[in-house]
């Protein structure tokens, strides 16, 4: 399915379903069917991914600090942040101040830090890199398909089930494709009042096949805008209250969804701003603190509602940052970069080798962790589907219990 194919229904509101003929355009489906082998089990499609995207390029290396190395003082100068400010995770590495509400996870041991996430060849363009991201693509192919419908291509879907994802952001590409059904919206009110709002069109003409295409899905959009709307409107109250910036409304939301019970596997959120070329220490602080206020009540309003361990929360950007600061207080695009996984399941600690400061590839950080292999773990480990996205022998990583 092509990147914006969506049937729009309103503002705030639109489902991604697949189509013959995306699928036939896209060429993803077949490519993925030849490379999944046999699945372990049946999927759990009981369990949830909660994907965050820190749109822009976040700066891993100010995120997860290798404080104890004299080279990144050295390297970062004036973006340096002060080795008695850092919280540390070990005696090598630590968290930026700002995330310091993650550490209630980190002492449970259900916060885990990937280090030198990233991909061969690295691209430093916006558009290009997260596509790459989200579709699971090597540097050198194009993909129609997100990651998460690659994953699910062929699984069989529960009875009953109207809807697999939710989109609280606005890059659906993850969960677009394939047989995976993506609703999008920003907003619960409004999503509640539109989808009430929603009437069938009739019957379509049967000597105009497209028409009847759209008013078939049109159809299931209702359907399942409706149940989901049902489900929301009785959902019970977070036990703790977000705060009221734009990323903590959309964690807001994915723990209505969660309280409701929708039956889904996926739901995405994002947080915005890291393309921090100038004056980044004030801005980088402010986004971090946001991050991790938001993931740790996110965390908190779960376990009171008992549903931790059914729930996988991952981050991930384009690329990382550059290792030295530019002439504007900032930095330029990088590659390789850490992200974190939390969750009841998650087995809490670091993972992966720290990228050597004293071995740059071109000024950047190198990658030790293919993002790909990230993905292979959570599709066999947390679902018990077997895609290995294009990796021939992928690597997993000891991350779920």
């Amino acid at each position: 399915m092509l990147r914006r194919d969506f049937l729009q229904v309103s503002a705030g509101l639109a489902v991604a379903l697949a189509t013959p003929q995306a699928l036939a355009q896209g060429g993803t489906s077949a490519a993925k069917a030849a490379q999944r082998t046999a699945e372990p089990g049946s999927p759990r499609w009981d369990r949830i991914l909660v994907l965050v995207e820190l749109k822009g390029a976040n700066d891993g290396l100010n995120t997860v600090i290798p404080f104890a190395d004299p080279l990144y003082a050295k390297l970062r100068g004036p973006l340096a942040i002060a080795r008695d400010r850092v919280v540390p995770l070990d005696q090598r590495v630590g968290l930026h101040p700002a995330l310091k509400g993650l550490m209630e996870g980190w002492k449970e041991r259900d916060l885990a830090v990937v280090q030198g996430v990233g991909y061969p060849y690295p691209n430093r363009s916006h558009f290009r890199s997260i596509e790459i991201w989200d579709t699971a693509s090597a540097a050198s192919q194009t993909l129609s398909e997100g990651w998460l419908a690659q994953a699910f291509n062929g699984a069989s879907r529960p009875a009953g089930r109207a809807i697999d994802a939710v989109v609280v952001d606005t890059n659906a590409l993850p969960a677009t494709g394939g047989d995976l059904r993506t609703i999008v919206m920003q907003d619960a009110e409004s999503f509640i009042q539109q989808a009430r709002a929603m009437r069938d069109g009739g019957a379509p003409a049967a000597a105009n096949p497209a028409l009847a295409h759209v008013m078939k899905v049109r159809g299931e959009i209702h359907a399942a805008s409706l149940g989901l709307a049902e489900r929301m409107r009785g959902a019970p109250a977070p036990a703790h209250a977000f705060a009221t910036d734009p990323f903590s409304h959309q964690l807001a939301l994915a723990t209505r969804i969660l309280l409701a019970k929708v039956p889904v596997v996926a739901i995405k959120v994002a947080l915005g701003g890291f393309d921090t070329h100038a004056r980044q220490l004030e801005t980088h602080e402010r986004l971090l603190t946001q991050l991790g206020e938001g993931l740790a009540m996110f965390r908190r309003n779960l376990i009171a509602a008992g549903l931790w361990k059914d729930v996988l929360v991952m981050t991930y950007s384009e690329f990382g940052r550059r290792v030295k600061p530019n002439a504007s207080a900032g930095t330029d695009h990088g590659t390789a970069a850490p992200h974190f996984m939390m969750g009841g399941l998650v087995k809490g600690g670091l993972h992966g080798a720290y990228p050597s400061l004293a071995d740059l590839q071109d000024g950047d950080l190198k990658h030790s962790v293919d993002f790909r292999d990230l993905y292979a773990t959570v599709a066999r480990r947390w679902w018990g589907l077997n895609d290995t996205f294009g990796r021939r022998n992928p690597t997993m990583v000891d991350i779920i219990a």
